[in-house]
């Protein structure tokens, strides 16, 4: 099947995309992945996505996201069915390249390469804990800042103050942590503005500050990450999972009902003719 290819302007290549239900994610290694955002550390800007089930059905629904996600210079297949996907229908053994576990990778890789790291998002007293656990897990890595804004939009002059420090930090990472879809749509907001490498990896920030416990391995390799979440906030979540899962179920479905030889193989693969209310998840 035919795979996208897409190169940055100064001529650098970035990880070929395949197409999952109108999102375009990015494959490749743990090794290429890791690789390719420090490539994107020496560029003037740019943002790398951690895609599950959720953003990739928030893109189908909604055109302007799509945009947003497929803009991304990198979207990685964060959630499990996203890997297995391209396992059934491309063929490629796709790892998992999970947010959860980059975020200190890329921080453990940093502290080698004398890289510093700034993180946006979450709560002061979340920031914090961050900060004091990444000082002793990386003592030579360089923290050039963490800011965690309010609760609304910022005005344009607060927003470029915000933009202002983080420049001035001289960060080569900015760490992304307010949720989906309002991390991804800031960084695309801010590319070009943000003159570092934004990753928006959402609980991350939870997770490492201990807040939140995350399954053992052999559970997450079973796809059961998603039940935990959900047991540990099911006003927030159950229906994200019910709505999300439900529409990517049918939709694959419908995609292996069409057959390999009816299936596109083109970024623009949008015409699946289902409305979301004939989905009865209202």
């Amino acid at each position: 099947m035919e795979k996208r290819t897409l190169t940055k302007i100064n001529g650098t290549h970035l990880l070929a995309k395949l197409d999952i239900l109108s999102a375009h994610i990015s494959m490749g290694t743990r090794e290429e992945f890791k690789d390719k955002i420090f490539e994107l550390a020496r560029s003037v800007s740019s943002f790398v996505c951690f895609a599950n089930v959720h953003m990739v059905i928030e893109a189908w629904r909604d055109h302007s996201f799509r945009q947003v996600l497929n803009a991304a210079d990198i979207a990685a297949p964060d959630g499990s069915p996203l890997y297995i996907f391209m396992r059934l229908f491309y063929g490629e053994r796709q790892p998992r390249i999970c947010g959860m576990d980059f975020m200190p990778l890329i921080m453990r890789e940093a502290e080698k390469r004398c890289k510093s790291v700034f993180f946006y998002g979450s709560k002061p007293e979340i920031l914090a804990l961050i900060t004091k656990k990444s000082k002793v897990d990386f003592p030579r890595l360089r923290i050039a800042g963490t800011f965690s804004p309010p609760f609304r939009p910022l005005g344009k002059e607060e927003d470029k103050e915000v933009v202002k420090m983080i420049n001035s930090s001289n960060a080569d990472f900015v760490f992304v942590s307010l949720g989906c879809p309002k991390q991804e749509k800031w960084m695309h907001e801010h590319r070009g503005k943000v003159n570092a490498c934004m990753l928006g990896v959402g609980q991350a920030f939870m997770v490492y500050a201990g807040i939140e416990k995350r399954l053992p391995r052999w559970m997450r390799n079973l796809s059961l990450e998603w039940i935990y979440r959900l047991y540990q906030d099911p006003k927030r979540l159950w229906k994200r999972y019910l709505v999300t899962n439900s529409i990517f179920l049918v939709l694959v479905f419908r995609e292996f009902l069409r057959g390999p030889s009816n299936r596109s193989t083109t970024a623009k693969r949008n015409n699946w003719q289902i409305d979301e209310k004939d989905l009865h998840f209202r």
